[in-house]
Parts: structure tokens; sequence; C-alpha cells
């Protein structure tokens, strides 16, 4: 079976072209839509809805940075180890519990600003860790660094998530 880089005929990279990516799929889509196949055949409606499906698959794992970064581990034969690894730096794990301090407060506090800030800052250091995950992948080939990268990029989704479940927890 083909890769999901493969089907969309791009290159497998951490580091790819969201718009070559998005016209890919759209492209794809397009040909193989159900829709196009209504007057068709019982099988042809079956294994177009088949492709519908594996195409969406696999555009939405190559279009979420952490998804794309644990399918290329997947290729190269390395587990992320979510599950089973949760060993991080001291630093890492200090930062995390002042992220998740400063989190709490701001959500106690109902303090919009104080959230936004927060999202900001966790945002920047996400984004820095997807470059390093872009290094570690796509250059130096390093599968173990970037196992570790992308499990605190892991940390940095949830707390994420925590941040807008907190801001759509304030009224007004």
């Amino acid at each position: 079976m083909q890769s999901h880089f493969q089907l969309f005929g791009i290159e497998p990279a951490f580091a790819l072209d969201a718009l070559t990516l998005e016209r890919a799929y759209r492209d794809i889509q397009s040909r193989i839509h159900p829709d196009r196949f209504a007057q068709s055949g019982d099988a042809e409606r079956r294994a177009s809805m088949q492709w519908a499906t594996r195409v969406n698959e696999a555009y939405r794992v190559l279009k979420s940075p952490l998804e794309r970064a644990r399918y290329l581990l997947e290729l190269n034969g390395v587990d992320a180890g979510f599950e089973t690894n949760t060993s991080m730096p001291v630093e890492f794990l200090e930062r995390q519990l002042e992220l998740r301090e400063a989190l709490d407060a701001a959500g106690q506090a109902q303090d919009r600003a104080a959230l936004d800030a927060l999202r900001d800052a966790l945002r920047a250091e996400r984004d820095a860790l997807e470059r390093t995950l872009a290094e570690r992948l796509d250059g130096a080939r390093d599968w173990a660094g970037a196992a570790g990268a992308l499990r605190q990029l892991r940390f940095f989704e949830k707390l994420d998530e925590e941040i807008d479940a907190a801001l759509d927890g304030i009224e007004g």
C-alpha cells in the first residue's frame, strides 16, 4: 500500500508545503468524491467511498504536525512511545509545571488577556519545537531525538486545547 505522501505525490518530510498538500487533496477529492459515482453501480460507489475515506484520513494525518511527525516515525520503524515512554527532560517538565500553574491561575480568575498571552507564548514554543522536529526528521534523521520532541509537542497540543477550553468557559 502506498504511503500518505505517495498518495498525494509529495516527498516524505515533516516540513511540507501546506498549499501543495491542500491542492493535491482537492484534486484527488474532485476525482473520487462519492457524489460523482451516485449513478454508478454498487461496487463503484463502494470503491469511491473507500478511496474517499482513505484520502480524508491521509490528509488529516499529513495536515497535523503532531500526526505527520508520528507517521514519519512509523514509516521509519519508530514508535513515538506516547503510552510507554513518558520520560522528559527536567527543564521541559519544569516549564510544563509553570505553564499549567499559569493556566490554572488565569482560568480561575477568568482572565482572558492572561490566557491569550499564555496561548501566544505556548504557540511560540510549539513553533520552535516544530522547527526542531523538522531538523531531526528531515535533516539529521535522528529518530530517537524526534520521538522525544514529538512527545513534548503532544504536551503543548494538549495544553493549547486546555487554554481554548478555559477561554470558552469565560462568560462575556
